[in-house]
């Protein structure tokens, strides 16, 4: 009786833990009504997390080729600062990431596919999914090929 009764407690404590971020990194990029970003996440062992998606908007009536070079710079930008993210905690209940003691979604990881979706909020507006895939490194240029 007594060990049934210490597994029990273990298995109650076990699933009132908290659920440890997955370990990896991600990256993407957007191109979509007039705004680009390129974004990397870095999630570390501890459980920490690095995101850096600089970005630029109002860009409705660029040229395609003023929009390949502003790609290229926020892409140059993105790799160039990297080294000088710093790591923060988030929230994490096992699909979604928030600010410690926050309520909007910051990031959502969808296990199944390994796929993390990078919330970003830009002014007043709503938040912009940024669909980011799985890398084992991250590359000069965030943005799918093809």
């Amino acid at each position: 009786m007594r060990k049934a009764a210490s597994l029990l407690a273990f298995l109650i404590l076990a699933a009132c833990s908290k659920p440890h971020p997955p370990q990896g990194r991600w990256e993407g990029g957007y191109a979509g009504n007039g705004t680009l970003v390129a974004a990397r996440v870095e999630i570390l062992p501890d459980g920490t997390v690095k995101i850096s998606a600089p970005d630029i908007t109002n860009m409705e009536n660029a040229r395609p080729e003023r929009l390949r070079a502003i790609r290229e710079e926020l892409a140059a930008d993105l790799v160039t600062a990297w080294d000088t993210v710093a790591p923060r905690p988030f929230d994490f209940d096992g699909k979604t990431f928030r600010k410690p003691g926050e309520f909007a979604p910051q990031m959502e990881w969808d296990k199944a596919t390994n796929q993390m979706t990078l919330q970003l909020y830009i002014g007043a507006n709503p938040a912009l999914p940024i669909p980011l895939r799985p890398v084992d490194g991250f590359h000069d240029n965030p943005w799918p090929q093809g």
